[in-house]
């Protein structure tokens, strides 16, 4: 009788010793999982905008004697994304969640894009508003091929671009295109300022097709050389 007494104590301390132990085990793994997700919201995310801070015109320009309407630039799916994707060697990709775009890289390529045309072009990007019998109005359609960037390196744009004015009866067009390249040592946000460089020298490289084509429309696009695009 004294044996099944003792034995059903035993039993009894081990299954306290088992359950303090699974106590334990939960105690240390909530504290485990807390400290892991406090690590993750710390993370800081940064924002980024291509639209610079000032678009700086030309002093002696001319305004242009028409409006523009800039569409929406058509890039590819995998770059059109709120997290900043940059180039990693020959064939890496890496998309940075802690790196972000104000909004999506569309949005922010066309914002950027019209403000620049708008400054150098001293006019209005009458885009979503009804078209006015006059001045008249220069369509303007932008795809941008790459946008590559290689961190503490270098960035690049290629694009093609069309141009033609609104409801004219001969409904020409010019289609152009070019490549920019410029310099971006340091961080996220030099390399983002560089980037800005290549959306205002593709504007500059527009606004000169733009004045061209609206002199004559026989002319023919204008060149610029991709390593020595221009600051804004």
């Amino acid at each position: 009788m004294n044996y099944l007494k003792t034995k059903t104590r035993r039993r009894a301390g081990d299954n306290a010793a088992a359950r303090r132990g699974e106590t334990l085990s939960k105690r240390i793994g909530i504290a485990v999982c807390a400290l892991t997700l406090s690590a993750c919201a710390s993370a800081p995310i940064h924002y980024h905008t291509l639209l610079p801070a000032s678009e700086k015109a030309p002093a002696d320009q001319r305004a242009a004697a028409f409006l523009i309407e800039l569409l929406a630039v058509g890039i590819s799916a995998g770059l059109d994304q709120p997290q900043l994707v940059t180039r990693q060697g020959s064939t890496g990709v890496a998309i940075l969640e802690g790196e972000r775009w104000a909004g999506t890289l569309g949005e922010e390529l066309r914002r950027a894009l019209s403000a620049e045309l708008s400054s150098r072009l001293k006019t209005q990007d009458a885009a979503g508003l009804a078209k006015p019998a006059r001045p008249p109005v220069l369509r303007i359609k932008v795809e941008v091929r790459r946008f590559d960037a290689w961190p503490g390196n270098k960035v690049r744009l290629d694009a093609a671009w069309s141009l033609g004015f609104v409801n004219e009866a001969a409904d020409a067009r010019l289609v152009c295109g070019g490549q920019f390249e410029n310099p971006a040592p340091g961080g996220y946000s030099e390399l983002v300022l560089g980037q800005q460089r290549l959306i205002a020298a593709l504007a500059e490289q527009i606004a000169a097709d733009a004045r061209n084509w609206e002199s004559s429309r026989a002319s023919e696009c204008s060149e610029s050389d991709p390593q020595e695009n221009p600051h804004p």
